[in-house]
């Protein structure tokens, strides 16, 4: 009779494909407060969903003058966009806001149903079901003097958000001989007077690094008269702003630079574009140990993490672009997936409750009561049947 009993437990165990659904603070937590933690928390609120984002305030755009190629938006301010962008979202009573810091999320929940904890820098803790994190990337930059207080002021990566401004104006490209080529290819329609500043790595192994990129990258940067200089950058001095010298009309900023160098005469530039590295922003990703590739978190075309529950979104994931128009797409696609997930494990839940079955908890507890703890005659017995 305990044989059937255990049988009888065990089977139902493995009918029982649903858990009940966790009791959570939020239905989802977002991480990040750019345009694409902010698109993600709309989409889930539009269908009610409880959510609430975390901003402390640190965006990778934050530098930047204001934002291009967002239709509707374009020229605006990255915090006009985004203080806009909070008062619509208030609206919806489910969207909730934090100015702390996540400093861990926990999973707490189980193989059918996906949980976590969140604490913050406070002490805090929150639990939610789904995690969205966008935590964004931020530039790995030289430690060259003026580098730094002219980004995203005339020296740019994005020929798409700040290089119409600058158009037709002399024009630079900043990083190593390998990168100078897709730059190149990139910003030839705006540019016609472009010197790549190298800066000492057009040498054997640089060369070799841009062949194995591009073949044939000489014969193609001299087609387009492309300057290569060399020399070591000493330090980047601005001697106008485009910030006041502007044409609002024709849409032109007016930046200059000098570009010195550790001997010979400076250069003079109107902008620049930039080829460095980025690193993931947020030290979240690691801790949570999810699949990161060239620095950036793989994901699926929905937008999901190999952590099952757990969704990376602009310029963090690894969707291949990296723009505000791109991070809002992929905050609304991930808040689909969430809100259809959700969706999926509650109906489940709700045929298992309608249906007699028990949680696997709740099961777990009943193989007790029936049989006991001490299983090893029972298994015993059931290998002889």
């Amino acid at each position: 009779m305990r044989i059937a009993t255990l049988l009888s437990v065990l089977s139902a165990v493995a009918f029982a494909s649903a858990e009940s659904i966790p009791k959570t603070d939020y239905d989802v937590i977002v991480v990040g407060g750019g345009p694409a933690g902010l698109s993600a928390l709309s989409g889930v609120s539009r269908v009610r969903r409880t959510a609430l984002l975390f901003d402390n305030h640190q965006y990778r755009n934050d530098v930047t003058r204001e934002m291009h190629d967002v239709i509707g938006n374009d020229g605006t301010p990255p915090a006009k966009f985004r203080g806009l962008a909070r008062e619509q979202i208030s609206r919806y009573p489910t969207a909730h806001w934090s100015n702390n810091t996540v400093t861990s999320i926990t999973p707490i929940g189980s193989d059918d149903v996906s949980a976590f904890t969140v604490a913050d820098n406070t002490g805090k803790k929150y639990t939610a079901r789904k995690i969205v994190l966008g935590t964004g990337l931020r530039d790995v930059l030289p430690p060259t003097p003026g580098l730094q207080e002219a980004f995203g002021k005339g020296i740019f990566w994005c020929p798409w958000c700040d290089g119409y401004e600058h158009r037709d104006q002399p024009f630079g490209i900043l990083g190593n001989i390998a990168d100078v080529l897709g730059s190149v290819l990139e910003t030839h329609t705006l540019f016609s007077d472009i010197i790549a500043f190298v800066n000492g790595t057009q040498n054997p192994q640089g060369e070799a690094a841009a062949t194995a990129q591009h073949e044939g990258w000489e014969e193609q940067l001299k087609a387009w008269n492309i300057k290569i200089e060399n020399r070591t950058i000493e330090r980047i001095e601005r001697i106008q702003d485009g910030a006041t010298h502007r044409n609002r009309t024709t849409d032109t900023q007016f930046d200059k630079f000098l570009i010195h160098f550790t001997e010979g005469k400076p250069i003079e530039r109107g902008a620049f574009i930039t080829n460095y590295a980025t690193a993931q922003h947020s030290i979240l990703p690691k801790q949570m140990g999810l699949n990161v590739t060239d620095n950036k978190i793989d994901v699926t075309s929905g937008m999901r993490t190999s952590e099952s529950g757990v969704f990376a979104i602009g310029d963090a994931n690894s969707d291949g672009s990296t723009n505000v128009p791109h991070a809002m797409f992929s905050g609304k696609r991930a808040a689909v997936y969430i809100h259809v997930e959700m969706s999926r494990e509650e109906s489940a839940s709700r045929v298992s409750k309608r249906n007699g079955l028990l949680s696997r908890r709740e099961l777990e507890k009943e193989a007790v009561r029936a049989i006991g703890t001490d299983l090893e005659p029972q298994w015993s017995q059931a290998k002889k049947l």
